[in-house]
């Protein structure tokens, strides 16, 4: 075989390659219609104002949306205390995502019942996001930095805890606060003790101006009811 015959194979070769690379690079991600339950992959920024739970679910829903699963009707884990569509009384987030089963984007099993989701703890391989992705936290190996702080406004039950939602996700001031939860269920160093284990009432945040300080960012849990 000459050598321009040979430059040529190489050549082909590699075109195809790049070609290859390039189709995949282009790929819409993996779409997971049959999905429940996911944590929000992004949202409106570290802060808290979500635009209350009119805007939370709307984020819910978009980005189920994008992961092919818009079908349904999604609803964020948030508890308030003044609910317009409950004529201004409170809402417990338990209230408003269905009795279950769900499933995450990988449908793996995440609970079966309102019972057994309140009574679980967090856990990295399970509360993870619509694209399937698990949420930087304490888990070994975790990407930092630490955004595990997931709001609820909740108590382990899934009840409202008064004065913690942030102004009803309506605030983003430096002098209100939200209940969080650990999605991997871990505090530093993996401790599992007390509340740093529940994946929905772990802590407050320090703050509704910016979620990080304590391990936040933005992040909500989203459920099909």
């Amino acid at each position: 075989m000459s050598k321009a015959n040979l430059f040529a194979i190489v050549a082909s070769v590699a075109v195809t390659t790049l070609g290859s690379n390039a189709s995949l690079a282009q790929q819409p991600p993996p779409q997971s219609p049959n999905m429940t339950f996911f944590i929000t992959s992004s949202g409106p920024g570290k802060g808290a104002d979500l635009g209350g739970l009119e805007g939370a679910d709307r984020q819910c829903q978009t980005l189920a949306q994008a992961a092919g699963a818009g079908n349904k009707t999604w609803r964020a884990y948030l508890s308030v205390e003044r609910d317009a569509d409950n004529g201004n009384r409170p809402t417990d987030a338990r209230s408003r995502i269905g009795n279950g089963p769900w499933l995450n984007a990988k449908l793996a099993p995440v609970a079966s019942s309102l019972t057994e989701l309140h009574a679980r703890k967090g856990d990295s391989t399970v509360f993870i996001d619509e694209k399937g992705q698990p949420i930087n936290g304490q888990w070994p190996g975790s990407p930092s930095p630490v955004e595990h702080d997931i709001m609820t406004g909740s108590a382990a039950d899934g009840t409202l805890l008064a004065g913690l939602t942030c102004g009803d996700w309506t605030s983003d001031s430096t002098t209100a606060v939200g209940q969080v939860g650990h999605s991997d269920g871990l505090g530093p160093n993996g401790d599992t003790s007390g509340a740093l284990s529940s994946w929905n009432s772990a802590h407050s945040n320090l703050n509704c101006s910016n979620t990080a300080p304590r391990g936040g960012a933005g992040r909500i849990y989203c459920f099909a009811p």
